[in-house]
């Protein structure tokens, strides 16, 4: 054993490598992507790791390694287990045999994600065990553990870290390499009335499921992760108690290392539920106070349980107002949740200056990012007509900022085809566009073009191919001929996918021509069906950048059009003149094309 100072995201997959992980499979998504990110760093030769082209298909993909008795692991954040529900709720019923880890990382605020979904509702619906990781040290612990119950009970298990958990920073005491489990699959057995799911068996399988998850709520209340820690002299007589589970115990230790321990029961398994620990947990107490991210599940559980056991305890938390029923915990409102609960006042750090106000720093596509050049290309070749820009997950939402403002909706990874097709078919007389990346193009976008197509619809498409999974960390995709683990495979192209399944309007233009691609536009808009374009420049982040541009002094009029139309963060007022921030400027040109007088050149000029 030594220490290693590591990302949770880190400690996880290290974690899922010393359990003798043999394959693993995701898809990037903000706070998950570090973790197969660093399998493929760290793995073996005989590790198998994938960007799948969706969640769906990585589900599917470690549920066929498990049936051949791997080890196997399926990444992805919450709103990706969306993605993969439909596997996912009939695997359980068909089960496993290799060990399969299923994790999902939760992100509550939320911070970069469309909502705040609890993967443990989804664990009691799917009726799978889930495990929920408290540090990064308890992670790394914890995800070896899952692989063992998971072949045990020849099921999958969820492993639902949330975002300070995937992105917080430790110490962790990891096993050394001759210390790691060897895993070897015994290989696929054929066995039908085993693994074709059929009516029948589910009835079967699910009388089963429901006998061993109640097992499994005996096991895990002795589960060494769950505990009661008892109170401290100070609490002794208390009839108070703390129910916490995940980052949020880590905050109350916290706390109650200053205030003193008050009964605590810990949670890392929130389904099955550890019932007989607390039933002991409860036994004795008037109240208890519940810390938890996202929802009220330990809530409800203990409320549950004091119904069933006639138990006279008041449980408090989101459900009775006593702690917030969105956003994520903090130690300081933990911390403010503890002493109100226990009827201290609020200890402030003495002496400490009063921190300024944060400026307000809306996110921005960066400077030079094409994406800015295409939607100002339609913005401008539809000026004064009936449009919708139907948006999209990826760094292209941030096209509905001001002055931009060309998101006009925006829901989940590809359904901005589908509700402009809803729309045209409400207002046949607007133009309806779908603005998609590369990556989601690939990942949910093309049975919706396929729908477009069969139903007639009149609309155009809008591919913005920047050559990589920009939001999340520049991931490799179908479209760009490499693999996570290094190999060069044959690109997809995305014109040739258009016209396969029958879009036959398909043009592919750089989005940095400013009238070529206006001129485009204005074209595709005009004709009946469905259009495609293919705006194709690479992120600023996988190329070189050209010379910065410069501002003619003696040129600029200080229309500020180019501020005003654009809103590249390049582009800046210095003493009220208009300049342009070197440090920042990509040379994209953009601006160099809306500049009314000419007065922005190439840096190549400016000496």
């Amino acid at each position: 054993m030594h220490k290693e100072f590591l990302m949770g995201n880190a400690a996880i997959a290290l974690g899922a490598v010393a359990a003798g992980v043999n394959v693993v499979a995701g898809y990037p998504g903000t706070p998950s992507t570090e973790v197969l990110e660093t399998v493929a760093k760290n793995r073996p030769d005989d590790v198998y790791v994938e960007w799948s082209v969706n969640e769906k298909a990585a589900m599917e993909l470690a549920a066929g390694a498990a049936y051949a008795g791997a080890r196997s692991m399926v990444t992805m954040k919450q709103v990706g287990l969306n993605v993969a529900s439909d596997p996912l709720m009939s695997l359980e019923y068909v089960g496993i045999k290799g060990g399969m880890v299923i994790l999902v990382a939760d992100d509550p605020g939320p911070i970069s994600s469309q909502t705040e979904q609890d993967t443990r509702h989804f664990s009691r619906f799917s009726k799978l065990p889930c495990f929920d990781p408290s540090s990064a040290q308890e992670a790394y612990e914890m995800i070896q553990e899952a692989f063992e119950y998971s072949e045990e009970y020849g099921t999958p298990v969820f492993l639902r870290p949330t975002t300070r958990v995937c992105h917080g920073y430790a110490s962790v005491t990891v096993k050394d390499e001759k210390e790691f489990t060897q895993h070897k699959p015994e290989g696929f057995i054929k066995d039908s009335k085993r693994w074709v799911i059929f009516p029948r068996l589910s009835f079967m399988n699910h009388q089963k499921i429901e006998a061993r998850n109640r097992e499994l709520s005996d096991v895990f209340s002795s589960y060494d992760k769950n505990k009661i820690h008892p109170s401290c002299e100070t609490f002794k007589d208390s009839k108070k108690g703390i129910a916490t589970g995940g980052i949020s115990y880590t905050y109350a230790m916290e706390t109650l290392k200053n205030t003193g321990m008050v009964k605590n029961l810990k949670v890392a398994t929130p389904h099955p539920f550890p019932e007989k620990l607390a039933v002991e947990f409860l036994t004795g107490l008037d109240e208890v106070l519940c810390l938890e991210e996202l929802d009220p599940v330990i809530e409800r559980e203990l409320t549950y349980i004091c119904g069933k056991y006639h138990l006279p305890v008041k449980i408090r938390g989101k459900l009775s107002g006593d702690t917030a029923c969105a956003g994520e915990n903090t130690r300081d409102s933990v911390t403010s949740y503890i002493n109100t609960f226990l009827g201290l006042s609020d200890r402030k750090d003495a002496g400490l200056p009063v921190a300024p106000e944060l400026p307000v720093r809306p996110p921005v596509l960066c400077a030079g990012c094409p994406h800015r050049a295409s939607f100002y290309a339609v913005k401008k070749a539809m000026k004064g007509k009936k449009t919708i820009s139907c948006g999209d997950i990826g760094c292209y939402t941030l096209g509905n900022a001001m002055p931009l403002d060309m998101v006009d909706t925006c829901l989940c990874m590809g359904a901005g085809l589908n509700i402009a097709q809803g729309v045209e078919k409400v207002e046949p007389d607007t133009t309806c566009f779908a603005f998609v990346g590369d990556s989601t193009f690939f990942a949910s976008a093309i049975t919706g073009v396929v729908n477009a197509v069969y139903n007639q619809a009149n609309m155009v498409l809008i591919v913005l191919d920047n050559s990589t999974t920009a939001m999340t960390g520049h991931q490799p995709h179908p479209g760009t001929g490499r693999t996570v683990m290094g190999e060069i495979v044959q690109k997809i192209n995305i014109e040739q996918v258009l016209h396969g399944i029958g879009v036959t309007d398909v043009e592919t233009v750089n989005p940095l021509d400013l009238n070529t691609s206006v001129e485009c536009v204005q074209k595709m808009a005009e004709r009946s069906g469905v259009k495609a374009i293919i705006f194709k420049s690479p992120c600023i982040a996988v190329t070189k950048p050209a010379a910065p541009l410069h501002v003619s002094s003696d040129k600029c009029i200080s229309c500020k059009k180019c501020i005003k139309e654009l809103g590249c963060p390049a582009i800046v007022l210095n003493n009220g003149n208009v300049c342009i921030d070197s440090s920042m400027c990509t040379g994209c040109g953009l601006c160099s094309q809306v500049c009314p007088v000419t007065a922005i050149t190439g840096g190549e000029d400016h000496e």
